[in-house]
């Protein structure tokens, strides 16, 4: 029978779909660890991730890891590159409520919230709006058009909104560019938004460079990983003004210390990474899919969100 492993928080919602299974539902890293190097399959998702990488490494028998994380930056790639291990990751799971916090994000900036709520805690009557930017009809560039971008393209379409994407496979539609298009014309929108996954190739993509083309109006949104933009070209951007603010709901490193200087930005929204973790609705999608995956994976068919460890996503 084959062995494998699974975290204890998802056994209700998939034990009762996956007979013929001999699983270890473990409650800790130290148990993972001990039957690490014993099982077929590994679901080893944990919030250490140098300990996940530790018990991913000593997996040596792992044909199949499956993960609810999008990004596969804390895994042995090399490892599971070396052992042929197939990996399955999260992308998509959570797009519809990514999509969601993007947008409110995009509101948030476009009426100035903050200063609304500012005005609240200090009990003064504002005589105008602190802010009066539209989102219909604006101009958005959405780096990254995987399952993520596109659920934020569909849920802006609500706004009318001009919705150009970035993209690295070509597609005949003239709404999405190339990833050597997009930097000529960040000055044509109101709104850059980062969805793309964090390889080699997208570090620091948004960088002074990219900072300085943008419109002294325009909002940039990263809800990818923080090490896709130069926090400090992006420090440097906010108290020069030459950008309208950044929301933020991914950032370098995470958490982020409370004396990093990112914090004090003028025109800033951090929101501690929960864009992917607001849903109820996020175990019952991964568990479902990891059991489709699993009848997949028994008939040797094709199997959901399999990540090309080569291009990292």
């Amino acid at each position: 029978m084959t062995k494998a492993a699974i975290a204890s928080l998802i056994r209700p919602l998939v034990e009762p779909h996956i007979d013929g299974l001999d699983v270890t539902w473990f409650e800790s890293g130290d148990q993972a660890m001990e039957i690490a190097d014993s099982v077929e399959i590994g679901w080893f998702d944990m919030y250490d991730k140098p300990k996940m990488a530790e018990i991913i490494t000593a997996a040596t028998k792992l044909k199949w890891l499956n993960s609810i994380y999008a990004g596969i930056d804390h895994f042995p790639v090399d490892a599971l590159r070396e052992r042929g291990t197939i990996v399955t990751n999260g992308t998509g799971i959570n797009a519809i409520p990514i999509a969601e916090y993007v947008v409110m994000g995009m509101l948030a900036a476009a009426k100035r919230v903050d200063k609304l709520l500012e005005s609240q805690t200090n009990s003064a009557w504002l005589s105008g709006p602190p802010g009066n930017a539209e989102l219909f009809e604006s101009k958005v560039l959405i780096i990254g058009y995987g399952a993520i971008g596109q659920q934020v393209a569909k849920t802006l379409s609500g706004f009318n909104a001009d919705i150009t994407a970035v993209r690295r496979t070509p597609v005949e539609d003239d709404s999405i560019i190339g990833p050597e298009e997009w930097r000529p014309r960040l000055g044509e929108f109101d709104w850059v938004i980062v969805a793309a996954p964090a390889t080699d190739e997208t570090q620091h993509m948004i960088g002074a460079d990219e900072l300085a083309a943008m419109k002294d109006s325009a909002w940039l949104v990263n809800v990818a990983r923080g090490s896709l933009v130069d926090q400090v070209a992006l420090i440097a951007a906010l108290e020069s003004k030459s950008i309208g603010g950044a929301f933020l709901d991914t950032v370098t490193p995470e958490p982020l210390p409370s004396d990093d200087p990112l914090w004090k930005a003028p025109n800033i929204f951090i929101t501690s990474h929960m864009s992917g973790n607001a849903t109820t609705r996020m175990f019952e999608r991964a568990a479902m899919r990891f059991v489709e995956n699993l009848k997949r994976y028994r008939a040797g068919e094709d199997m959901i969100s399999v990540v090309n460890l080569d291009l990292g996503y």
